[in-house]
């Protein structure tokens, strides 16, 4: 193992095993998740629904979902034996909606076919790959990266903690949606008034076992959590699987859910990933679409899509590097994650690929810190998860086995871990307060790593300048600000 040099960065390969799994249960949701989004649910989904053509959207979704797992496989290796970091890459979630919204279902409600409208999105983010790759290849995202202020780096990595422990709480629905208060703990009075109650429709009594089934991926999230906290506390090495494993068979015991596996439309999978998928952005119509389709406001309308799409997986994938890096302690003297040009080249060559492949913009994925916090430190744990997404190429219901309350205790623990940067920050400075607490607190209420590093920076390059503090370095900072405002301005995201 000298090539990852595991024992260098105090590692075993036990443990990298168990971070590389850790990190695949956190993340496989993509695997059937990023298909859905970008093709609208697919042939039975809500366009669908509204008229859209279900066989097309069927094509998409078939051909998406190979796709997704192949640049998955193929930006993880690429972080793990080129970068040789503990990171996984895979299709980004909230890029893919917004993919689908612009290009799929815009495509429909303009009156095209949603195959071209798909196929015109691939052009998209395949140019946003290459200006990736050229930023990267010249040394520009690092330059961009490093130059960002010391409060912002610090309030990243505790951000992303915040953020990914939200999404482990609404996954397991912990935290549910209110129409008054906007989100709410789970009405645990509420599901156990159900129980002897009649449906009006089917009159079917809700029953006590009805109502465990609602509160079970609840109180084993919670279970979870606590295995996970008390295996840490004894120091004891893979906590976080044991957890994981341990919910996942709690949880098919105590609901009587029988996992089911259905491998009979995998055929037709590759065939539409062959006919759709793969050979989108090498379609002459789909480049004329992209810069003149009626979904897209003119060449004007596409250089603000490509830039829309640089801009928020450039800060995602950089916020994701931050605080990983700073989760393992692989930062260097400057605060700076090390090797951290060959990650965003690692995450560059993903984007593009991904768009030949014919899926929506690959980026580092932030649940990469669940490995990280079950002790991954080298690129041995990206080989293993990476090699569990293959094994889903071909076995699609592997990746659904695992329930969200098993893999929810890993996210929010690792929220847990990654808050203790933020009290390397000067609260007593507000120059530095601000702008930390404001990215911080955005990343996880706007539900996006770039829009809280964008509020960030803006409020930083405002405080400084009415301050009189102002200097010559903030020109980059300012650069980034700029660059935000325009899109908060010009694309609803």
């Amino acid at each position: 193992m000298n090539f990852f040099k595991v024992k260098e960065r105090g590692s075993d390969v036990r443990t990298e095993i168990f971070a590389g799994l850790t990190t695949f249960f956190a993340m496989c949701y993509i695997v059937v998740v990023n298909p859905s989004q970008v093709a609208a649910g697919g042939a039975e989904g809500w366009l669908a629904g509204l008229g859209a053509d279900g066989t097309a959207l069927g094509q998409i979704w078939n051909a998406v979902y190979i796709a997704s797992i192949l640049v998955a496989i193929v930006g993880t290796l690429l972080m793990a034996l080129y970068a040789k970091l503990p990171f996984a890459q895979a299709c980004g979630m909230g890029l893919n909606a917004f993919f689908c919204t612009t290009f799929v279902s815009g495509a429909f409600f303009h009156g095209m076919d949603v195959i071209d409208g798909y196929q015109s999105g691939l052009v998209i983010i395949f140019l946003s790959g290459i200006v990736f790759l050229i930023l990267s290849v010249t040394g520009l995202r690092k330059y961009i990266a490093t130059a960002m202020p010391d409060c912002l780096k610090k309030a990243i990595p505790a951000g992303i903690g915040l953020f990914i422990a939200y999404i482990g709480f609404q996954n397991v629905g912990l935290i549910q949606a209110n129409q008054y208060t906007i989100s709410q703990l789970f009405d645990f009075h509420g599901v156990i008034a159900k129980v002897g109650v009649a449906d009006e429709t089917t009159g079917a009594v809700f029953t006590a076992f009805d109502a465990w089934k609602e509160m079970a991926p609840v109180v084993l999230a919670i279970i979870g959590l606590i295995i996970i906290a008390v295996l840490a506390k004894k120091n004891v090495k893979g906590n976080v699987i044991i957890s994981i494993i341990t919910v996942s068979i709690l949880y098919y015991v105590t609901t009587l859910t029988v996992p089911s596996f259905n491998l009979g439309h995998i055929g037709q999978s590759f065939k539409d990933f062959a006919s759709v998928g793969v050979t989108g952005i090498f379609h002459g119509e789909a480049w004329a679409n992209a810069f003149g389709g009626a979904h897209i406001d003119g060449v004007f309308g596409a250089i603000v899509l490509v830039v829309t799409f640089c801009l928020v997986d450039m800060f995602d994938t950089i916020g994701t590097l931050y605080g990983t890096a700073s989760q393992a302690n692989m930062l260097d003297e400057n605060g700076d994650p090390i090797d951290v040009d060959k990650a965003m080249l690692c995450d560059s060559i993903g984007t593009v690929t991904g768009a030949v492949l014919g899926t929506s913009t690959c980026t580092t994925f932030v649940e990469s810190a669940a490995g990280v916090g079950a002790g991954g430190r080298t690129g041995l744990a990206s080989v293993v998860t990476a090699a569990c997404f293959a094994v889903c190429l071909f076995l699609s219901p592997v990746a659904t086995l695992i329930p969200a309350c098993a893999t929810a205790p890993a996210l929010i623990y690792v929220g847990v871990l990654m808050m203790k940067n933020f009290a390397k920050i000067d609260m007593e400075d507000a120059a530095s307060a601000v702008p930390a607490f404001v990215a911080l607190i955005v990343m996880v209420l706007s539900y996006s790593i770039s829009n809280g590093i964008g509020v960030g920076a803006i409020a930083y390059v405002l405080i400084t300048l009415f301050a009189g503090n102002y200097k010559k370095k903030d020109i980059v900072v300012t650069i980034i600000a700029a660059l935000f405002v325009a899109r908060f301005l010009l694309v609803t995201m």
